[in-house]
Order: C-alpha cells, then structure tokens, then sequence
C-alpha cells in the first residue's frame, strides 16, 4: 500500500489508528544480512493483535509470540464484557449488592482507569459501560440512536468515583445497582504492556506489538528507529497524513472513523462523553505517545472527550506525553515537545461529517 508524498510500504494493511511503516522509497534495506523482521497475528478482544520481532532467532521469536498470544488470551477471559465468568461480569453483576474479588490485572486494570479518571477531570470514565446497552458500537452495532430519555436514564449509572477499590482484599465495588464497568479504553493498552513483558522475558529486545488503535516499540528496527503512521481519519484506506520515529514508546489513537454511524448528516461513533450520554464533539483523532500502552490508551481516549483545546492543555501539562490531535475542523495540533520529530506527509482529507 502507497501513500502520497513517500512511498511507504505497511507491514500490516488492517484498519487500525497507526501502523508500523517500513522504509521509504529509494532508501536501503535495513541490513543487508543477519537478522530480519518476523511477524505473526492472532485476533484477540475484537482486534488483530500483530508482532514484529527484529531478530536473527525466527524460531525463538515465534515461540515468544506463542507464549504472547496466550497472554492475551488469557487477559480477555478477565476483562471482558463479553466472556460469561469474566472478573468484569461478575464486577457488574455484583453492582450495588457487594465487593468482588478481582485477580491482580484486573485490580491493576481499574486502579489505574480511576487513576486516569482523575488526570481528565472525569473525561476517562471506566464505568461507561452503563450506556453501552442504548450506544451499540461493538459486534451489536445497530446504527440506532437512543432517546434522550434512555440516556437521562443511564446518566446517574456514570461515575468512576463509585468505583470503590480494596488493595488490602484487592476488590472491586460498583455501588449502584446498575453500573457497570466496561475496559474499552484501557484495557488493551493494558495488554499491550503485559504481552511486552511477555517478549521481554522471552529474550526479545526489538519488537513491535500492533493491538488495534495501540501500538508499543521496543529497541531499534535494524540501525534505526521504529517508523510508525498516523492514520488520516477521512482519508481512504489506511492513508496516514503524518509519520514518527519511535524506539521504546507506545503510541495509541482514539478516532471517530473506527465504529461509526451516519445519519441526516451527523456522525455518531463509540468513544462516549460521559457526562452528557453523546458521542464526544471536537475531535477527529487523538494519537498519544507515552511510555506505557496502559497511558497512552487512556490518555488518547480522554483527551478526545476532553476536546482538543482542554486535551492539549492537559498533554503539555503531563511529564512523558506527547500528543497530536486533528481537530473537527481538520486542522493538526501537535504537542511542543513533539513538532520537531512530526513529520507531516499530506494535509489530512477534508471531509464531513
């Protein structure tokens, strides 16, 4: 696949936020022998899950990527919404009625989504999954839009601060009956942590995990820094408008392209303000470079409820984040410890809704 301006070769064509790009028209290979680039995917949470090693090992990597892939299994039958039995289940079952007992990611999942509930002033609320039964983005995706009175309903079932965590009996309490938790916007960036470990631990130095929207790199792609895209959020395909080089860093984006409905001229998507029951307003895409997937996977969320004037504020604010935002004017901010290694392809598509 092509984009304008360069040439640039994707390693993975799926419909993701970023992507990993491989070299540009004209350049050399990144090493003309030795090690070389080993992939291998699986789909896990509603997502494809690609990993990239750098390596001379192809049979100790993909070994790694074994032992990855059954993390990430793993992970889903705790976290999510959809596994009967799942931690998160029986969490929001229990609503109003008593404390769960919770394994020690799932603890960690939610203490830091109360964390990051906090750093966006309530923007990223965990407890969201309250409006998931009237807003259906996910495999029950119905293109309906709820009534005000549905969702005046539901509003009082938000609320991060209810979420009430034990460390000492590592709980979890919804205190409303009808609450419910949901970690959509955590959750894999929390995976994308775990399984980093995973490959850490397994010998791998130079890797790259692509889950979705988020997206972690570690070392170096050959003699140079990993390559990654930003997708154009009206752009065909999967066109990226600006590109950055990364080693040791996650990146995640939050858009209103990936599950999204029109109708009479309107766009309705799944990243939800939790204050007002409505698909968030003022932003396109928000893409987040952090150090752990966990942050950036929260912050791109938050920050795109947050709008990109309070969102970028926020991002200048916070030590080890960096962020671009493309406004519902189309127009690109980017973070002022980030322009220098931004590099802008293409103006992103103008297009509306």
């Amino acid at each position: 696949m092509k984009a304008a301006v360069r040439i640039l070769v994707l390693l993975a064509a799926s419909a993701t936020a970023v992507w990993f790009i491989n070299r540009s028209a004209g350049e050399a290979p990144l090493t003309p022998a030795g090690p070389q680039l080993v992939a291998s995917t699986q789909r896990s949470m509603g997502a494809e899950a690609r990993l990239t090693a750098w390596t001379s090992d192809e049979k100790a990597a993909r070994a790694a990527f074994d032992d990855a892939f059954r993390e990430l299994e793993r992970l889903e039958s705790l976290m999510s919404v959809w596994r009967a039995g799942s931690d998160i289940v029986k969490l929001n079952e229990a609503a109003g009625r008593q404390p769960v007992r919770v394994s020690q990611e799932v603890f960690d999942a939610l203490r830091a989504a109360r964390e990051f509930g906090d750093t966006t002033s309530g923007a990223f609320d965990v407890t969201f999954g309250a409006l998931a039964d009237i807003w259906k983005f996910d495999h029950d995706q119905d293109n309906r839009i709820p009534s005000a009175a549905d969702i005046q309903k539901r509003l009082p079932l938000v609320g991060y601060k209810d979420l009430v965590l034990d460390a000492a009996a590592r709980t979890a309490y919804l205190t409303r009956a009808g609450m419910r938790a949901h970690l959509g916007g955590i959750g894999k960036g929390y995976a994308v942590d775990r399984v980093a470990s995973v490959l850490k631990e397994r010998g791998l130095t130079s890797f790259m995990i692509q889950f979705g929207g988020d997206m972690y790199l570690a070392g170096m792609a050959g003699s140079r820094q990993w390559r990654v895209g930003i997708q154009d959020p009206r752009g065909e395909g999967n066109k990226s408008f600006a590109a950055l080089e990364l080693a040791d860093s996650a990146v995640s984006t939050s858009g209103d392209y990936e599950r999204f409905f029109l109708k009479d001229g309107v766009r309705y998507h799944h990243i939800m303000n939790p204050r007002t029951g409505q698909p968030a307003r003022g932003s396109r895409s928000v893409t987040i470079v952090a150090d752990t997937s966990t942050r950036a996977d929260a912050l791109s969320t938050g920050v795109f409820v947050m709008g990109p004037v309070e969102g970028m504020a926020l991002i200048e604010r916070l030590p080890n984040v960096e962020g671009v935002i493309v406004n519902d004017r189309n127009e690109v901010l980017v973070s002022s410890r980030l322009k220098a290694g931004l590099a802008i392809l293409s103006q992103p598509t103008d297009a509306t809704p």
